[in-house]
């Protein structure tokens, strides 16, 4: 089988695993005490690189990197991210490390806590505000969603290296087609259950973002209620909730080769954040969200309460493809036939908040 690696950020500490021969092994933590929000994993060069959002209670988040999968950690002699001076405010999370794709080889994107977008150009070693953004004439009208005012999602379309797309809690999506420099909100559809007009231009609380592998214009979204796709890279959004047994979640993640293919982790409700029926199962759409059918095969039988975040769910690039999820009970899932079925590789870790996998040579 293929070499993977699989980093695990918890509430304290990161873990890194990898599968060699079939089977995995995992070790850590890294960071101890520290909460690590974000990974990314730079496979654009010969080498890969890892790079980690760890916050610590007592320094403050910073941006990590290491280029021998873990053995060794790098940490800039002056903070990667920070606000200019002219904000009035400091960086409190890191949420996203997006490597761009290949027609952007060094750049690095970074969603950050206050709402705010980083761009890098020496593959994470130092970034810049994206002042676009930040300065985008609805930001006095973000409210901060309950984890705070996050750009927590960051997409960049392969076939073009100027064409973004971010999700901010609780701001809704915003596209740029010119490398950042103009920002439009891109929420047609999209409903805002919890405010006064349930489709305002912007104010939704969208949870996560992802692409198709084929049809770059198709995105997945799992909203604070609501599950969309979109044909046309987010400018329009249509329903595909219809056959879950919840429709509020936080993760979703899309097949890495095959089209119309996506998962997600269907929660009860906003007010009850347990796994929907109290089971352990992803649900899977093969068909673009005009179906979906629950994996969960190996998993929990038995009452489950492990709520999965944002970022804890993701496939690798394997074919069969690797799908991976943890939960805040600290257990860790993995699937190597597509989600097929499961097999547990860690019980008893702190909250996990983030997951990323990998085929390494």
């Amino acid at each position: 089988m293929t070499e993977v690696l699989l980093t695990v950020g918890t509430r304290k500490g990161l873990f890194v695993g990898r599968r060699r021969h079939g089977g995995w092994e995992l070790g850590g933590p890294h960071f101890p005490a520290q909460a690590v929000y974000s990974i990314g994993i730079d496979t654009r060069r010969e080498t890969p690189r890892v790079l980690v959002g760890a916050d610590s209670a007592h320094w403050g988040p910073s941006v990590f990197h290491t280029d021998d999968l873990g053995k060794t950690w790098h940490e800039p002699a002056r903070p990667a991210v920070t606000y200019p001076e002219y904000t009035g405010t400091s960086l409190e999370r890191v949420w996203q490390l997006h490597p761009a794709g290949p027609a952007a080889p060094d750049v690095v994107y970074a969603g950050t806590e206050p709402g705010g977008l980083f761009r890098s150009e020496d593959r994470g070693e130092t970034f810049e505000m994206v002042r676009a953004l930040w300065e985008h004439p609805s930001r006095e009208r973000w409210v901060p969603g309950g984890g705070g005012l996050a750009v927590h999602t960051v997409i960049t379309d392969p076939r073009d290296a100027d064409a973004v797309t971010v999700a901010v809690s609780a701001a809704g999506v915003f596209r740029s087609a010119d490398g950042g420099a103009s920002w439009e909100p891109s929420n047609t559809g999209v409903k805002a259950s919890f405010l006064p007009d349930e489709h305002p231009e912007f104010g939704q609380c969208v949870h996560k973002i992802a692409q198709d592998a084929v049809n770059r214009d198709r995105l997945y979204l799992q909203n604070h209620w609501g599950v969309y796709r979109s044909d046309d890279a987010g400018a329009r959004w249509t329903d595909i909730g219809a056959g879950l047994p919840t429709d509020f979640g936080f993760a979703v993640a899309a097949h890495p080769h095959r089209a119309d293919t996506a998962y997600l982790f269907p929660i009860t409700a906003d007010a009850d954040r347990v796994p929907a029926d109290h089971r352990c199962r992803v649900f899977r759409t093969s068909d673009a969200g005009a179906s979906w059918e629950p994996l969960s095969h190996g998993l929990p039988e038995e009452d489950h309460y492990g709520t999965v975040l944002r970022d804890a769910l993701c496939v690798d690039d394997t074919d069969p493809a690797g799908v991976y999820f943890g939960n805040r009970n600290g257990e860790v899932y993995a699937s190597a036939d597509d989600g097929g079925s499961w097999q547990q590789l860690a019980s008893h870790l702190p909250d996990v908040l983030c997951v990323r996998a990998s085929a390494v040579a």
